[in-house]
């Protein structure tokens, strides 16, 4: 290896190495995520105090597929709430590894360690690589997945590769039910990966389609402990999705299989029109004009914002809309890579798409794009290389050209999501905490304003003490009593209100949702006297119950 590669080699990895020691000091901060305190960690700690996985009917999301919460209860059970992260983080390493060897193996090992950089520093891989979600498993499993495939085709279609990209697939759905996207769209895709790589003599549709099936029924055999799990319970098995859907199905008889028809019918309709829903929505909450609402793709790469829903709820990076477009403006002119581009490709603006049509936008979605984005960027940034040595008419320009793109291009793509990663140290704070500067208590409180009012009531509550929790968001984990959660504008208060020994609330909402309530003369029963206030801190109150309301 020549001096010049070497010393790139060496810079690539050392950025490498110090992305990765940035992203464990950012997460080694305790947890104050909403889905992480809602289920994330909620769940898995209710299942240890339980003493295994059992029915939450009142937390909808304990519903969901958990491999990864799984994984969680083993560091909770030690008493640790930071491993998750850790853990969450180590499919995304896993991610860039899989990155580099396909890289490393297609255009060479700078490529690869570049590959790999990229993907472990865009924003939305940071911000998930330092909370304890769970899309980083679905992006592992699926990016496996996808290589396995290609692989597959490359080998002469073995089974052993199509069976470990099937139950791949079906991990990523056991993960998150966004998974279910990737068995859709990868079991329609098997058959024609299999067409276009093998010889015209040896083409065969009841082969392709016979393909297709083996990869399906891997996937489900790995997905398919959650969907027993939940037909078993509610006879849906994929609750809460579509529940209306199999009510429908469990109803039905020959009696009734017209009306229920039809049933099935509207409901179908109402599923196919989510995606216009969330348009007239962003037009209803944000008065976004048609072109605004055209440009929606394209603005998921270059418009994205951490917590704020009309911004998407994330980052990304332009470089991936940009730098894959140079794949396929300089094509390359062997046919296995082009079918390779085809099939990443194709695979990402279907996800995109599908994902894309839903009620909420959230570019966490949509983020198992981002691997096959990645290499397509890669190949973009090859091809242009190329194409600059190759047309370059003089040595002095063509040295120009390739050292200007070939450090210029990378340098301002990592400096663009390093912009990222330096503005996370200011928001996430982790220096102070891990200086002893703040205590983790004042630290939680910072992000949780709550989180003081729920520590008096873990003080006088136990566990068995059920505590009605109004316009707390379901963040349930550092409660150590049983809270009843309650949005009052979704319904009256609940009968059993009363039986409650206390009530906690959040006062700006709560106070305004009493004023909403004396104009449209709905509040019944209201439990809640001020003389049986015993605690306010931070916005938040503490009653005691008043045993006399009716």
């Amino acid at each position: 290896m020549k001096l010049p590669e070497k010393a790139l080699t060496w810079g690539l990895i050392l950025l490498l190495l110090a992305l990765i020691i940035a992203t464990i000091i950012l997460g080694s901060v305790p947890p104050v995520d909403r889905d992480a305190l809602t289920h994330h960690l909620f769940v898995p700690k209710l299942w240890l105090k339980h003493g295994g996985i059992y029915e939450i009917p009142e937390i909808p999301f304990s519903y969901y597929p958990m491999n990864l919460d799984l994984l969680y209860t083993i560091p909770l059970y030690f008493g640790n709430d930071i491993i998750p992260k850790y853990i969450h983080y180590f499919f995304a390493l896993l991610t860039g590894l899989l990155l580099y060897r396909h890289l490393k193996k297609r255009l060479g090992v700078h490529y690869g360690l570049l590959g790999a950089l990229f993907f472990l520093s865009v924003p939305i891989i940071v911000k998930l690589s330092i909370t304890v979600y769970v899309d980083l498993g679905v992006v592992f499993f699926t990016t496996a997945s996808l290589l396995l495939l290609l692989h597959w085709s490359e080998q002469n279609f073995k089974w052993r590769s199509l069976v470990l990209a099937g139950l791949c697939c079906g991990l990523a759905a056991g993960t998150k039910y966004n998974g279910l996207i990737s068995i859709v769209v990868l079991t329609l895709f098997v058959p024609i990966i299999y067409q276009q790589n093998t010889r015209k003599e040896k083409q065969s549709n009841g082969k392709a389609l016979l393909w297709g099936c083996v990869f399906g029924m891997a996937a489900l055999t790995s997905f398919s402990p959650w969907l027993i799990r939940n037909y078993a319970w509610t006879g849906n098995p994929i609750y809460p999705l579509h529940n209306s859907l199999f009510q429908k199905l469990h109803q039905s008889n020959d009696n009734q299989q017209g009306t229920d028809s039809a049933s099935l019918a509207n409901t179908l309709q109402q599923i196919s029109h989510q995606g216009s829903n969330a348009f007239v929505g962003r037009k209803i909450l944000y008065n976004e004009s048609w072109w605004q609402s055209l440009l929606l793709p394209f603005r998921f790469f270059y418009e994205g914002k951490d917590d704020d829903p009309r911004y998407f709820d994330g980052k990304l990076t332009p470089f991936l809309l940009v730098l894959p477009a140079l794949a396929f403006l300089f094509r390359p002119p062997g046919a296995q890579q082009r079918r390779e581009q085809n099939f990443l490709l194709s695979f990402a603006l279907l996800y995109f798409f599908l994902t894309f049509f839903q009620e909420a936008m959230r570019i966490r979605y949509i983020v198992p794009i981002v691997p096959p984005l990645v290499i397509l960027s890669m190949y973009g940034v090859h091809s242009l290389l190329n194409k600059i040595r190759l047309s370059s008419r003089t040595a002095i320009l063509r040295i120009t050209a390739i050292i200007f793109s070939a450090v210029c291009l990378p340098g301002f793509m990592l400096w663009y999501n390093g912009q990222y990663i330096t503005n996370q140290f200011f928001a996430v704070n982790p220096l102070s905490y891990l200086q002893g500067k703040v205590s983790r208590d004042e630290y939680i409180t910072t992000f949780r304003p709550e989180y003081l009012a729920i520590q008096w009531l873990n003080k006088h509550t136990t566990m068995n003490n059920r505590v009605l929790c109004i316009f707390l968001g379901n963040r349930g984990y550092y409660m150590n009593f049983s809270p009843i959660f309650l949005n009052p504008y979704d319904g009256p208060f609940p009968t059993h209100a009363n039986n409650n020994k206390y009530i906690i609330t959040r006062d700006d909402m709560f106070l305004n949702w009493l004023e909403y309530a004396n104009k449209k003369n709905i509040i019944n029963d209201l439990p809640i006297r001020r003389e049986n206030l015993l605690y306010s801190i931070n916005g938040h109150s503490i009653y005691r119950s008043d045993d006399t309301a009716r």
